[in-house]
Order: structure tokens, then sequence, then C-alpha cells
């Protein structure tokens, strides 16, 4: 029974959207732009925007530390969320690598694993799929196909990548093959063995499964087919009422199992103007504010600040012990007992909180 959660109003009409895998983060792009949410509020903490017309494809690394965009201005960016995050609101944050090697729309693109240093795959109109680093941005690999490739995956060994063709046809291309080539093209008449058959329109999402026998597809010819890859035969096909756009193998989490099972945190309704722009009536008053070390509200001294005239007192202390200032040394120390006994009060109420 399809029972709807939570109806969220997005600025426009969402071209593509993702998760962090973690589950902080909403990613989404609408028109040119790409806005980046805290699931946990609700808050909207950035808009992007670097591209220059509109999103097609948005995907994490398996740590959620990145993320990649593709847009039909044939542009692939890398962006790092920490930076993404720590940017002040007036400022574009700069993505960390920006590939342009593709002359026609980017429809889609895929991380591997590897949490910072993974490979990513990139698939384009251009008739061409991509394999880069993500650390340092290199181009490591590039296929050139017969037609325009609308989807693109690699399995969990990173052996082999799975591309989809505007025809229907899927090309698993060897990662491994020898020799090393830097640019390659797939010539399917003398590669038929690795190329599955079987859909009548063009493929627009792939999935391999964690033990990479599976591969599952969809495509516009309203069909989701299960092949197995190893003999490339198509196990099952599943149909659907109008043409599939996305479809993807995931682990089933323990909770579906669970007749009883409901999410324990609701979703917040996401906020559609950048944090600390909204008005006093549209910011909610829960939550709770933690300031530490030197970013305390009051202009006093700070603990940090405190603990390190008290280190530079003891050392001066120690010098003037030499000469026999004894009574000052026991001040000192009281002091810095006192200061250690402060400390032990507010990290037994963090832990507390915590």
């Amino acid at each position: 029974q399809d029972q709807l959660q939570q109806k969220i109003i997005c600025p426009g009409p969402v071209t593509c959207l993702t998760a962090s895998p973690n589950g902080l983060y909403i990613l989404a792009g609408v028109a040119e732009s790409i806005y980046l949410w805290e699931v946990s509020n609700g808050n909207l903490l950035a808009i992007l925007n670097r591209h220059y017309q509109d999103l097609t494809c948005l995907c994490f690394t398996d740590d959620s530390s990145h993320f990649l965009s593709g847009a039909k201005d044939c542009l692939a960016l890398v962006w790092n969320l920490y930076s993404v995050l720590q940017a002040e609101p007036s400022q574009i944050p700069d993505p960390r690598h920006v590939w342009s090697r593709h002359s026609l729309p980017i429809t889609d693109l895929c991380c591997g694993f590897g949490g910072p240093l993974p490979l990513a795959a990139t698939a384009s109109l251009d008739q061409t799929a991509k394999l880069w680093e993500v650390s340092s941005g290199e181009l490591l690999l590039s296929v050139l196909f017969d037609v325009g490739i609308m989807a693109v995956t690699l399995d969990l060994s990173e052996y082999h990548m799975f591309c989809g063709g505007m025809d229907g046809s899927i090309f698993q291309v060897d990662l491994c093959a020898w020799p090393v080539q830097r640019d390659r093209t797939f010539q399917t008449e003398r590669e038929n063995g690795k190329v599955f058959k079987g859909h009548r329109n063009q493929v627009t999402c792939l999935s391999v499964s964690t033990d990479g026998s599976l591969l599952l597809s969809g495509s516009h010819d309203e069909t989701v087919r299960l092949w197995d890859i190893q003999s490339k035969q198509c196990l099952r096909t599943m149909n659907h009422k109008g043409p599939v756009t996305n479809a993807f193998i995931v682990l089933a989490p323990a909770n579906m199992f669970n007749p009883d099972g409901k999410p324990s945190v609701p979703l917040p309704k996401f906020s559609k103007h950048l944090q600390g722009t909204e008005s006093n009536d549209e910011q909610g008053t829960e939550g709770v504010t933690l300031r530490l070390g030197l970013h305390q509200q009051d202009s006093g001294e700070s603990y940090l600040e405190k603990a390190e005239r008290m280190y530079s007192q003891m050392y001066s202390t120690r010098e003037k012990n030499l000469v026999g200032d004894q009574e000052h040394l026991t001040i000192q120390v009281s002091e810095l007992e006192e200061e250690v006994s402060t400390l032990r009060k507010i990290n037994k109420n963090l832990f507390d909180f915590s």
C-alpha cells in the first residue's frame, strides 16, 4: 500500500536527487543549481551555481566526503562536502575538480568504493564513457561506442564498467584488459560476448548486485530487466506503466521485515531559504547549540585561553621556584587545581548531555 509520508516542496522541478551514504545530507538538482539540505533539521545549507545548464546527475562518494555533479553543459564537477559546508553564505565555493573532456551533455555518473580516493565513471551523449581518479582528477580511461551512452555503473570489485546505450544495448567494458590503453574503442561486432541485448529503447539506469553476479537495468521500453552477468542471460523482466527513469539494487533494511516498523524520526520540512536568511518567525525554537572554546558568545576569556594562560604561568612559576618563590607556587597550584575541577564538571555535563 503506497503511503505518502511527507510532501516536500522544492524551489523548482527536481532533475536529479541523491542522499549521502551516512544519511545526513540530501542533494537535489534544480535547473542549473545544486541544493544541499541537512536531513535532521531541514536547513538549506548551500546553493551551488557553477553549472551553466540543467543538472542531469548527482552522486556521493561512499564515505560522504565528496560529491559529483554532471549537467547538460558537458561538465562534471567534483565537490568537497566540507569545503562547501564551511564556505561563507556570500561565497560560492570552488569545486575540487572540473572535468571538461566530454563534448556533449553528461547523462550519468557513478562512484566506486575507496573513501576519498575512489574511481568515478561518467557517461555522455558524445558516445563515450570515461573513468576518472577523484583524488587527482586524472582521466584514466576513455571508451568510444557506436551510440550515445545514457547510463554507467561499476561492479563492486571495479573489474568491469557497464554502459547503457540509446539503442537499448548494455556494454560490458573490462577495466583490467591488457594492454592498458587510455583511449579505447568498443567494437560491438568484435566483442559480441560482452553485450546484453533485450531492451528495445534507451537504457536509463544500471545497478550491480553486491556479489557482482546480477545486473539490473531500466529502460524507456517500460521494463526493468535482471541479468546474469556471466552468461548475459535475462533472468527476469518486470513491466511498468510508463518509461523507467531510475532503478537500483539496495540491501533491504531490517526494519522492512518488521510489520510494526515505523520511522522513529519524522522528516522535517525542508527550508526554501539558505540558513541564516530566514525571518525570525520561521525559525524553529527546537534544538541545542553548543559553543565551546574560542566560540563562546560572551566576550570573556575562554577556557582554552585560560588554560593556556595557566600553562604559561606554571612554567614561569617553575623558574621562580628555583629562586625560592614557594608561596607564589602554592597559589598557582591552588588555581590550577580549581581549574581542573571546573573542567571536570564541564566534561561531566557534556558527557551527561551526550
